[in-house]
């Protein structure tokens, strides 16, 4: 009798496992088979790195749609107002690429990280972009100059 209790849990425990991978293995096929749009950035942060004051601003997030059916980006939204997005006009087909234009204001010094959120009709609805950098002062010619100036008089006061 023991026996056949150790065989019956036994075989209940492997059908249980069996069909759990059966309904992973069912799930990877319907995320495959999704006729969805779905985003595939280039990259998804962009850094300005160390760039002069009141420099161009400009960058361009670049995306291909790897879904299925047309993407289309209903709002896109900057964290605040010194960062101003551009988002397409015209739905993205399947496997066409697309581009999301950022201007950063670059008058204000100083380093910054900021969010762009992302509205669409796509797998993941609200994608979240970042953009960052560092803004720094512009010496003028007549600062550095004055600045190597400086060094030269110093080193010469040595001998």
């Amino acid at each position: 009798m023991k026996n056949i209790f150790t065989l019956l849990t036994v075989l209940f425990f492997i059908s249980t496992s069996h069909s759990q991978e059966n309904t992973s293995i069912e799930t990877d096929l319907q995320e495959n088979t999704s006729t969805e749009p779905e985003f595939k950035f280039d990259s998804e942060t962009i850094d300005y790195g160390k760039i002069p004051r009141n420099s161009d601003g400009k960058r361009v997030f670049k995306f291909t749609n790897i879904g299925k059916s047309p993407l289309i980006i209903s709002d896109v939204k900057a964290s605040c107002g010194c960062t101003i997005p551009k988002k397409p006009t015209e739905p993205i087909m399947p496997g066409e690429e697309g581009n999301i234009e950022v201007s950063y204001n670059t008058s204000i010094p100083g380093g910054f990280i900021k969010r762009i959120t992302i509205s669409s009709n796509a797998k993941e609805n609200r994608k979240i972009i970042r953009i960052k950098g560092l803004i720094v002062e512009e010496e003028s010619k007549e600062t550095e100059l004055t600045k190597e100036k400086e060094i030269l008089e110093k080193e010469v006061e040595k001998y």
